[in-house]
């Protein structure tokens, strides 16, 4: 194995990895959005964070994936406090609405 790959096997948190990847092809307010993958255990808790993580954005909308169909459901009726946890975490109002899809975890 070469030197340059085994230098380049360091693991990077998935937020870290994609914040860096879309900053090139993001608008402002969407660069702002990334960075819900770096805080989002803290705006929620670990609980929901262990059950639920950010999956991806579109415009003011956060698709959160969720690891079953019963958090999915209790995440429904929480999703106005996630939403103002989340915003209060960002500093600013950026999320308008979250979609809770049961999917991968990265």
């Amino acid at each position: 194995m070469s030197a340059d790959r085994k230098r380049n096997q360091k693991f990077t948190h998935i937020g870290v990895a994609l914040r860096n990847a879309l900053s090139g092809y993001r608008r402002g307010p969407d660069k702002e959005l990334a960075g819900i993958f770096d805080l989002w255990t803290d705006a929620v808790g670990e609980t929901i964070a262990g059950n639920a993580q950010p999956a991806a954005f579109k415009g003011r909308m956060l698709v959160v994936h969720v690891n079953s169909s019963a958090w999915l459901h209790q995440l429904r009726f929480l999703k106005a406090d996630i939403i103002e946890k989340v915003n209060a975490a960002l500093g600013k109002p950026l999320v308008d609405d979250i979609r809770f899809r049961i999917g991968p975890f990265f």
